[in-house]
């Protein structure tokens, strides 16, 4: 469909989350509290990874991979939110929110990908521990985790592709506090219905690839364990994949609710509050969540602190 005489956007304007000056100094608080604990416990978790041989394992491996996701997927977004936040600095260029928008659906499909590679690790760490040296040696590791972040990229190239095709004319109000597909799409001044149904499907297909990975590793999992007989053994199975199943259901159950229901003026609000969860909050919990239950994470963590303050061991 031709658009005559308008005039197209040089930018976007982020409502952001609130618009009242106390609430916006108390969230910035809370906010740049769990920037800074994501990044500060991921990265330690990725330099610990790095560092310690002992951790050297593929369950660790993608735990390295995870946690280097969730700082650059929260810098992608939470920055500019707190800068909006700080000193009401709520404009972004075309570029930026393209660039916006493709890294945080490259991240965030790549997540989906590299929680479902963790729970096949699981499944053949538990259900086939004689062949678990083959199956996931280094060179196999790399070439799963490497696939995840290349179908992440496609993915992703897609849907920025499907949404800046689109003319953007005299409406430039992003109802949300970073650019996202659905807010984003219905600013556009031409036929969105088949951009949004094309979105959807991608969306419906990712999860559709991942989400029934995850739940029938776990299915084949729980089967195998009902047949240990050892409580201590089972009780020892069951909390190396806890961890990963609480991390499963925060990413999932907010994902799968926010970009396979229709897009409303009402379903952006709610989406707006969901994208806090995804963005800052759950980044910030994962590493307590995966690391509080490991043992073996706190033993290296230990030594590792030992080494730097020359602690003798006790």
């Amino acid at each position: 469909m031709e658009i005559h005489n308008v005039t197209y956007i040089d930018g976007f304007i982020l409502l952001g989350i609130t618009d009242v000056p106390n609430l916006q100094i108390f969230l910035f608080l809370l906010f740049f509290t769990f920037y800074l604990c994501n990044l500060s416990s991921n990265l330690s978790i990725v330099l610990l990874i790095i560092i310690e041989q002992s951790l050297y394992k593929p369950m660790y491996f993608f735990l390295g991979n995870l946690s280097f996701l969730d700082v650059v997927f929260s810098t992608t977004t939470v920055p500019k939110m707190l800068s909006g936040l700080l000193l009401g600095d709520k404009r972004i260029s075309v570029f930026g929110c393209i660039a916006q928008l493709y890294f945080f659906h490259f991240l965030g499909n790549t997540e989906a990908l590299l929680l479902s590679s963790m729970s096949y690790d699981r499944y053949v760490a538990i259900c086939n521990p004689l062949r678990y040296h083959v199956l996931m040696g280094r060179t196999s590791c790399i070439q799963l985790a490497s696939s995840c972040w290349l179908i992440g990229f496609l993915f992703s190239l897609l849907l920025t592709i499907i949404t800046f095709r689109l003319p953007y004319c005299s409406k430039n109000q992003v109802t949300h506090f970073y650019c996202d597909i659905k807010p984003v799409i219905k600013l556009a001044c031409a036929n969105t219905k088949q951009s949004e149904l094309l979105v959807t499907g991608i969306f419906a297909f990712v999860g559709a690839c991942t989400f029934p990975m995850i739940t029938v590793s776990y299915m084949y999992i729980g089967s195998h364990l009902l047949k240990i007989r050892s409580r201590q053994e089972r009780r020892k199975a069951f909390s190396t994949c806890t961890s990963h199943i609480i991390v499963v259901f925060l990413y999932f159950g907010t994902a799968l609710g926010t970009y396979l229901g229709p897009t409303t003026q009402n379903s952006l609000e709610k989406e707006r509050m969901s994208a806090i969860l995804v963005t800052v909050i759950t980044p910030a919990l994962n590493p307590l969540i995966y690391t509080l239950r490991n043992k073996e994470v706190m033993k290296s963590f230990q030594r590792l602190l030992q080494r730097w303050l020359e602690i003798p061991p006790v």
